[in-house]
């Protein structure tokens, strides 16, 4: 988790903070929700509901980078927040921080409607435990990350603005460590914001629209933590040979060929011996990305060509962000799953190039 701590610090400054002298706005929000029981074996800790609370410093684009006229100028920040999750008593309560991206679907002068796009961590002292808390088979580890997607509703009436949103969250370790059902928390809430600096519009940045493939490879590494609880820690290791294709300023393709060495499958099925070769998977990957200049996020599907023991289905899922620098080194953070189980985090550094 420092791994992924120090990653998400470093991206933050660079995609979306340089422009923190332009106009900012102000943000609390309270909100309401539950304890959303995705699996049977979490029935027994939905007890209450869930109440927070989040402070958010907003900066509202005003078109200077290509993007921002691509998505409607969009509004980005970073929040601090705090909620219980359902059952303080097993599960506690969590405290966080993660930046954000409010990509509008109706842009009016004093009324927007967005799609909330969000990820961070969240930290809670109310761990599994065999002995003192053996009821929260949820969560193992008390800094866990989280996923954020939502609506929100705004109306502006000159430095103040109010808003009402729905969003779901999802907060767990990327199967680091067992057990790791995940908490998945739906939310109500109402927010008010007030401009605490106001600016000109920037000059726009010119909008035409680059159509071009970018190609490259990208070496992957992670650790995978099998059961039962307290069961051995696996490496994996993986390849991805990728072509991205760009059709303009907020849209992107990709498709991928996927080589994975997951250790963790030695431990399937024991009694069968297994050589490397026979584990390895191989797998072929397509994602929509949306690119935020250097900053892309990239959700998507793979099915394996190759995966001689099965251990899980034969569909695989990524959701997550990649930064690509200019000289055309990538960085890599992503969610690796297999529906709504998480398999693994992939971080990863690779190289593309552009034609």
């Amino acid at each position: 988790m420092k791994l992924f701590i120090s990653f998400l610090i470093f991206l933050v400054p660079m995609s979306v903070y340089s422009q923190f002298d332009k106009e900012l706005w102000l943000e609390g929000r309270g909100k309401a929700g539950f304890l959303a029981a995705h699996s049977s074996l979490m029935g027994h800790l939905a007890k209450e509901h869930a109440f927070g609370a989040e402070l958010s410093v907003v900066y509202q684009t005003k078109g200077k980078k290509k993007w921002h006229k691509a998505y409607k100028y969009p509004t980005i920040g970073i929040t601090t927040f705090f909620s219980t999750v359902g059952n303080s008593k097993v599960l506690g309560s969590y405290y966080g921080l993660f930046p954000f991206i409010n990509l509008p679907l109706i842009k009016k002068e004093k009324f927007s409607l967005s799609t909330k796009l969000a990820a961070g961590l969240g930290y809670t002292d109310k761990v599994y435990d065999p002995i003192d808390n053996k009821s929260n088979v949820a969560i193992s580890t008390k800094w866990n990350s989280r996923i954020t997607i939502g609506l929100d509703a705004r109306i502006t009436h000159r430095n103040h603005y109010f808003s009402v949103g729905i969003d779901a969250s999802h907060f767990s370790n990327a199967a680091i460590k067992v057990p790791n059902l995940g908490l998945n928390m739906p939310f109500m809430s109402l927010a008010y914001g007030h401009r605490i600096r106001q600016v000109k519009s920037d000059v726009e940045a010119e909008s035409k629209k680059e159509k071009y493939w970018e190609y490259g490879a990208l070496a992957i590494a992670s650790v995978k933590e099998t059961f039962p609880t307290g069961g051995r820690k696996y490496p994996v290791y993986g390849l991805n040979f990728y072509g991205r294709r760009f059709f303009n300023s907020n849209t992107a393709m990709e498709v991928s060929l996927d080589f994975i060495s997951k250790q963790a499958i030695l431990d399937y099925h024991k009694e069968i011996p297994k050589t490397q070769y026979e584990i390895l998977q191989i797998g072929t990957f397509v994602g929509f990305i949306l690119p935020f200049d250097h900053l892309h996020l990239i959700t998507g599907m793979g099915i394996y060509l190759k995966d001689k023991y099965q251990p899980e289905d034969f569909l695989y899922h990524r959701v997550g962000m990649r930064y690509v620098f200019e000289n055309g080194i990538n960085i890599n953070l992503v969610l690796k799953s297999h529906w709504a189980r998480a398999d693994y985090t992939e971080f990863g550094i690779g190289y593309s190039f552009k034609k």
